[in-house]
């Protein structure tokens, strides 16, 4: 198994679109081949800041789903203007 840290910087104004769009977002994860679960959590300090943590059976399946049509039909931040950077996503492996 593997966590997923996808982090977003939101521009000013635009949080509860984003958090609306998250909404869309983990209606198509929750049919996602090896998606186990996925929270939306906000930094208390930086309002604008925003991580996705997704747990995923193995990294092959998060990366089959990023580049899925399915995902690009809900992630529509460009076209809606609301991430003031590009998202960075953090892979955390464990041990066994």
């Amino acid at each position: 198994m593997v966590t997923i840290g996808m982090n977003y910087e939101v521009l000013e104004g635009k949080e509860e679109i984003f958090e609306k769009a998250f909404a869309h977002v983990m209606t198509t994860l929750e049919g996602a081949d090896g998606h186990e679960s996925s929270r939306l959590l906000k930094d208390v300090h930086q309002v604008r800041y925003y991580a996705i943590h997704s747990q995923w059976s193995d990294e092959e399946s998060f990366k089959a789903f990023v580049a899925s049509e399915e995902f690009a039909k809900v992630t529509n931040w460009g076209k809606e203007q609301i991430l003031a950077a590009r998202p960075e996503h953090i892979v955390y492996r464990t041990e066994d």
